[in-house]
């Protein structure tokens, strides 16, 4: 069941209905059933698999939060992290890895002791999973107390907005809106309803468009490519898998506004970063803030010296590399933007600024001009490219392919020269948008201004969805990790 399918759509209306008609306990119930249902859709055995974590987890929190044995305390924290990482293990990584070390023993000439069985990914097992770690190290902390209610922890994890691809809410966030009656507050239906446009325009008009362009050239031998027909490939990819993450974390920012309840704020238009950490308090932010906050500064962070910061930092974006999946290709790319991290502060002589937030969005750096600015950007969303080129490769003999066309063959193809033009066509309107958003400093800014502006908005994003449908509608790219 996804949010584009016209049976989601039926299914809310359904769940919204009897929402509305519920006290607030029955209200929890329901949705607690409703997100059973949601996630059962897609595969009803693996229900037992969430079900099974949250039982871990709903106990474990509450043997920390009742205990005075310190060593007790981390003893219980610790084989709840072992129990969940090691399912995630076995179901993402098992056959990865007893393959690669297969490989290795046979190329050695010995025996390899592990078989390869490769396992099918449960969708969202990733999401879940951290999001039960973090509220049982948050509970071990001292940061949140331990919820009482199996229900308003059963509906934390299951929640069915952003169950799939997140955002992966914390505990301190997302229980209370779950444990204390909600209030229908008269700007939720206007901001659930942009939410919800945009996620859909960005999804279907942009991502799933360009998916064509790039699901052509990522599948045909490289050798058969020019570079700039690679170039090309890359450019709708990057626009493809932005437009496609950050509009589910929108569809589901609004549905979840519906029901009177708010989430995490995704994506703050990261591709007008002007530097890799600035990125990445852009992009994929709940899942960049859980590395940052139970895998960066438990490691120690940058208070140990400027050496092992950087060997943090590389540490931390290698692992989140691989969080995205069992591929060399996903270490690549961790590794990569931890590097890129790294040189960015040694150029600049250490920690770059911090832009000010205002009104949710990164405000610019005012030390930069405009011009100044504009040439920053567009230097990293280039490098943010050379990174997508790695994420979307199947193989790392791909990646190396790729890159040898691009800087060996300079031929402009009319299919490269029709690509650009298709780019420009599906996501120029977005980046245009979303300029005017980064001037204003407001992510909500369209719901502030006059409602008929608001109306001819969304006017033309029907119209887009209307006479431009995609070739294929394509599932969301983040259920797969």
């Amino acid at each position: 069941m996804i949010f584009n399918s016209y049976i989601f759509w039926v299914f809310f209306a359904v769940v919204f209905v009897l929402y509305r008609l519920l006290p607030h306990r029955g209200q929890n119930y329901m949705l607690l059933a409703a997100s059973y249902i949601f996630y059962g859709y897609w595969d009803w055995r693996y229900l037992f698999l969430m079900l099974f974590s949250t039982v871990i987890d709903y106990f474990a929190a509450i043997g920390i939060g009742t205990s005075q044995s310190p060593r007790r305390r981390k003893a219980i924290l610790i084989a709840s992290i072992c129990i969940q990482l090691s399912l995630l293990g076995m179901f993402k990584y098992y056959g990865f890895f007893s393959q690669e070390l297969s490989n290795m023993l046979t190329s050695f000439g010995l025996p390899a002791p592990l078989p390869v069985i490769n396992f099918l990914l449960p969708v969202g097992i990733s999401f879940y999973t951290f999001q039960t770690m973090s509220y049982v190290i948050d509970v071990y902390r001292g940061d949140f107390k331990y919820s009482k209610s199996f229900l308003d922890f059963a509906l934390f994890v299951s929640f069915f907005p952003h169950l799939v691809a997140g955002p992966l809410v914390r505990a301190g966030k997302l229980i209370p809106q779950m444990r204390n009656p909600r209030v229908r507050r008269p700007e939720d239906f206007r901001e659930g309803l942009y939410h919800v446009a945009y996620g859909m325009f960005k999804k279907m008009f942009v991502g799933d468009n360009l998916a064509a362009i790039a699901n052509a050239i990522f599948q045909t031998d490289p050798a058969n490519l020019s570079g700039l027909e690679v170039v090309v490939g890359i450019y709708a990819f990057a626009f493809q898998i932005y437009a496609d993450f950050s509009g589910y974390s929108s569809i589901a920012q609004g549905v979840a506004k519906w029901l009177n309840v708010d989430l995490t704020t995704n994506f703050k238009l990261p591709y007008f970063a002007i530097s890799p950490s600035d990125f990445w308090r852009r992009w994929h932010i709940s899942l960049s803030t859980w590395f940052r906050d139970y895998v960066y500064i438990p490691l120690g962070g940058n208070r140990r010296g400027e050496w092992a910061m950087y060997r943090n930092l590389v540490i931390t974006t290698t692992l989140s590399g691989l969080w995205h999946g069992a591929n060399w290709t996903f270490i690549l790319w961790g590794l990569f933007h931890g590097l890129l991290i790294c040189i960015y502060r040694l150029f600049e002589g250490g920690e770059e600024k911090v832009p000010k937030e205002f009104k949710g969005t990164p405000e610019a750096a005012p030390a930069l001009s405009l011009g100044g600015r504009l040439v920053r950007i567009a230097l990293m969303f280039h490098l943010v490219c050379l990174g997508w080129l790695m994420f979307r490769a199947e193989s790392m003999s791909q990646v190396s392919s790729m890159l040898y066309q691009m800087v060996s063959d300079f031929r402009v193809t009319p299919f490269a020269l029709s690509g650009l033009a298709m780019i420009a066509f599906y996501a120029g309107p977005l980046m245009a948008y979303e300029f005017w958003l980064e001037m204003k400093h407001d992510l909500l800014k369209l719901t502030r201004i006059h409602w008929l502006v608001r109306g001819l908005a969304y006017s033309y994003c029907a119209l887009m969805l209307w006479f431009f449908p995609p070739p294929v509608s394509n599932v969301f790219i983040y259920f797969q990790f």
